[in-house]
């Protein structure tokens, strides 16, 4: 029987006994397949609160008595005024009151009069996200009013009011809408290369660690095949495991889409067949680099405790790497296509924005990933003689 044969053999094996364990991989799938989608769908609802929240046609004033020029122009401009509760900042504080509070000082309306500057308060609580959103649509109603009695002092004086703008300035986003719809979803391919974390890890400890501690590595080295396909089996069966998790995390995200409720979020954000198929592309050497290196961790360990322990190296570097693009400032940097998880991070975040992926960070992720891919194997393999030894 040829070494190709035996490992199909091992790889079978490997994959039968990964699969028997169903409620280890039910837990793994419900966790790193279902997060992202839920995540996604929570972002969502939380956007369609604070949009509904910005475009509420409603305005709640304390002390509105004393400004009845403003109260008409409010009102012009379809808004309601509603009285503020006494207790207002109370409310702000605890969250009970979902909108800003507009604070008018008495005198107000005599004040403009005299030509004076009157202070008027816009009252709410960084705590406070739905009050914090509807501040900026108070403050937007309160410059128009401004610039409405501007406009109608210079012109009773005679002076056009279009000398107080002698220029127009016009705002423009070179951003597509698939990469300002990133800014909101730009952790989701973290939560992608978790799940490959998560798929590959208890694959990878059980056919190294957990053999070690039932004493069934010394019985499968007995047998008349070559130690590479063994370890080549078990790495395959541990990345195909990983691949498995991976593409249906990806997929996940296609009937997700469905249950966005914010309409803005839903038209930016585009993640079709292409974008999964991209997703998975660029997972498949992470995927096969992780379950090599956990491999490598797990075979010098004795028990599957003890390789749990010297795994969550690997699974903290896993989860730290990509969250530096957070504190990255100046964008994508040389050395990011260099490091594992952070390169692959770095393109499925070019992917959402839609834009192209080069050639040159690809052929370096792959490389490094598959340099790293074989050295794992190879110290297994070395090191799986030893490890039958109880």
């Amino acid at each position: 029987m040829s070494g190709l044969s035996l490992l199909a053999i091992v790889l079978r094996k490997e994959l039968a006994d990964a699969l028997r364990d169903r409620r280890t991989l039910i837990v793994v799938l419900v966790s790193s397949v279902l997060l992202g989608p839920l995540l996604l769908v929570a972002l969502s609802g939380l956007i369609a609160t604070l949009e509904a929240q910005a475009e509420k046609r409603e305005v709640v004033v304390s002390g509105i008595e004393h400004a009845p020029a403003l109260r008409n122009f409010i009102e012009r401009q379809s808004y309601a005024v509603t009285p503020a509760p006494a207790d207002y900042e109370a409310k702000l504080r605890s969250q009970k009151l979902g909108d800003p509070v507009l604070v008018i000082p008495p005198g107000f309306e005599a004040a403009l009069v005299r030509g004076e500057q009157p202070v008027l308060q816009v009252v709410s609580d960084t705590g406070n996200k739905a009050a914090e959103a509807g501040a900026g649509r108070v403050q937007r109603l309160l410059a128009a009013y401004m610039r409405e009695r501007s406009a109608l002092s210079l012109a009773l004086r005679g002076v056009s009011p279009q000398l107080l703008e002698p220029m127009q300035v016009e705002e423009h986003d070179l951003a597509s809408a698939q990469g300002r719809a990133a800014q909101l979803t730009g952790m989701l391919p973290f939560f992608v290369i978790m799940a490959v974390v998560y798929g590959a890890l208890n694959a990878a400890l059980d056919t190294t660690a957990g053999e070690r501690e039932r004493g069934s590595l010394e019985p499968l080295l007995a047998n008349p095949a070559p130690r590479w396909a063994l370890v080549g089996g078990k790495w395959g069966a541990v990345f195909a495991l990983a691949m498995l998790i991976a593409v249906l995390c990806c997929l996940s995200f296609l009937p997700a889409q469905w249950l966005l409720r914010s309409d803005t979020l839903q038209a930016m954000f585009q993640f079709g067949w292409v974008e999964a198929l991209r997703f998975i592309a660029v997972l498949l050497p992470l995927a096969a680099a992780l379950s090599a290196v956990l491999m490598a961790v797990a075979i010098r360990c004795k028990t599957f405790k003890e390789a749990q322990a010297n795994s969550t190296v690997v699974v903290l570097a896993a989860s730290l790497l990509p969250l530096m693009t957070l504190f990255n400032q100046g964008g994508e940097a040389w050395w990011h296509a260099w490091v594992p998880g952070l390169a692959q991070f770095t393109l499925m975040t070019r992917v959402l924005k839609g834009e192209a992926l080069a050639a040159q960070p690809i052929a370096i992720s792959l490389g490094v990933c598959s340099v790293l891919t074989v050295v794992s194997v190879v110290f297994v393999a070395r090191h799986l003689r030893a490890a039958a030894v109880r």
